[in-house]
């Protein structure tokens, strides 16, 4: 069955298949937040070049944004990485955001808002490593033991075909890497937030 898939076996043969090339690719790796990108560029910056995309507009309220912005740059700055990370700002605007998830704002976390929010996100990052001419693009959203792994493969595949960008197959969590990614945060004093992001996880969190 499709849910049954093991992606973390499909990413070990690909970066077995990239270990024995003679350059390195370069990947454009869309990171949700520091502490999920910080398990996810230990482990790939020794098979892969990343031009990190920091492209969130969903991140509620504004002042929120700016204090993950700035645990994103501290994770790439505290941390001994294999290559240096060059950091791409993408445009903070939330009404990109409510105007893709207008109608779906009752829907609860994890639901089809969610849906619409990752692909939103992921497709900026397709577009982004087009322009860059980047050899493939990610994201980090598969550390999170809350996000669907499927899904997002699905996603990336499906921006892939219509981009042509190669989509690099991920289920981060798998490893431990979500365990790694706490004991970074902890190791580095990166700020980790208690929300996925938007205003309405915050409404959420807030009811709590």
């Amino acid at each position: 069955m499709e849910n049954k898939r093991n992606f973390q076996r499909e990413l070990d043969l690909i970066l077995k298949d990239i270990s024995s090339r003679d350059t390195k690719p370069v990947l454009l790796l869309h990171s949700c937040c520091g502490p999920c990108s910080s398990y996810v560029l230990e482990y790939l910056t020794q098979f892969f070049y990343i031009k990190l995309y920091f492209y969130n507009p969903n991140i509620h309220p504004e002042e929120e944004y700016k204090k993950r912005l700035e645990a994103q740059y501290k994770v790439i700055k505290s941390m001994l990485l294999e290559n240096s990370v060059e950091i791409i700002e993408g445009e903070y605007d939330p009404n990109i955001f409510f105007s893709k998830v207008q109608g779906f704002e009752s829907e609860p976390e994890g639901g089809e808002r969610c849906h619409i929010c990752i692909k939103m996100r992921m497709e900026a990052a397709a577009l982004a490593a087009k322009k860059q001419n980047a050899d493939y693009f990610a994201t980090t959203l598969t550390v999170s033991p809350h996000k669907n792994a499927l899904y997002i493969n699905q996603t990336g595949k499906d921006l892939e075909n219509i981009h042509q960008v190669t989509y690099l197959l991920s289920d981060f969590k798998k490893k431990n890497g979500y365990k790694r990614s706490i004991e970074l945060c902890r190791m580095f004093d990166i700020y980790r937030q208690d929300y996925c992001g938007c205003v309405f996880s915050f409404r959420d969190t807030e009811k709590q």
